[in-house]
């Protein structure tokens, strides 16, 4: 073999360790590299959507290995808090109000902004009650009380307490029950009360009677006494975590539907 040969194939094997060797640095450094770190994704919700979201999110911490932190309190609360610069990614309101309420301070991005569930109002009494109540106009809701509170979201600035008020005024019965008003911080607070016996009747959503075994509906409220329930879900606007616009997206997805429709809320289009 002459010089010229000999030297290309010196050439050939130098070049082949060289490239070992960097191949084996490279797993080296790949296997030093940590694993991508799990996003953590804070939400601020109603407290009405306590047993469906929860039941949600943990089909969607499974399958993302996210972790998804929720504080449920009344949407009144939530927002203020959001406005004196609480770290939420995405706040679900039980109404309009609240949700226009950040808007108009630019505190939510609009553009993620929708109405994504539904639901309805009613009266709930102890499950072991056998008092069945037709709600209409000027129907006798201080008699049923006998003497008792009604159970209600701060009826000025909780929604689901607002939305009895309106109704009860629409129906021409607040002025009577008035008085009689134990106003608790939201409608989990409200529906408790009822629960424990300690009032006979509250006015709540259809969906938290469905979640606690102590209550049963006495009455369901006329559409057409209260404005529309609807929940709309946005980003906040400081909200910068990809993964948050991530679990958005999953908890508008046909696969959730159904936990939340086990609950009684109607999933909007």
């Amino acid at each position: 073999m002459n010089l010229l040969g000999i030297a290309r194939i010196h050439g050939f094997r130098r070049l082949r360790t060289a490239g070992a060797t960097i191949g084996i640095a490279l797993l080296l450094l790949a296997g030093a590299m940590p694993p991508a770190k799990a996003a953590e994704i804070l939400v601020f919700a109603a407290a009405s959507l306590k047993n469906a979201l929860d039941e949600a999110t943990g089909v969607y911490q499974k399958r993302s290995g996210d972790t998804v932190k929720i504080s449920y309190a009344a949407s009144s609360a939530l927002a203020r808090q959001i406005e004196s610069g609480a770290p939420a990614q995405m706040f679900i309101s039980a109404d309009l109000d609240w949700m226009d309420y950040l808007q108009q301070r630019n505190l939510i991005q609009t553009t993620t902004r929708k109405n994504w569930l539904g639901n309805k109002l009613v009266l709930a009494g102890p499950s072991d009650a056998a008092q069945t109540i037709d709600i209409k106009p000027g129907f006798d809701l201080a008699g049923a009380l006998k003497g008792g509170k009604l159970a209600m979201a701060d009826p000025d600035s909780v929604p689901a307490g607002k939305y009895g008020k309106a109704a009860l005024e629409k129906l021409g019965v607040w002025a009577s029950v008035m008085p009689s008003v134990a106003r608790a911080e939201n409608v989990r607070a409200a529906l408790l009360l009822v629960s424990r016996r300690e009032a006979p009747l509250g006015i709540v959503y259809q969906t938290d009677v469905a979640a606690d075994p102590g209550t049963k509906i006495a009455g369901v409220f006329p559409p057409d006494s209260h404005p529309p329930i609807l929940y709309p879900i946005a980003l906040t606007a400081s909200s910068k975590e990809p993964a948050a616009a991530g679990f958005l997206t999953f908890l508008s997805s046909a696969e959730v539907k159904p936990i939340f429709e086990k609950q009684g809320f109607t999933v909007l289009p």
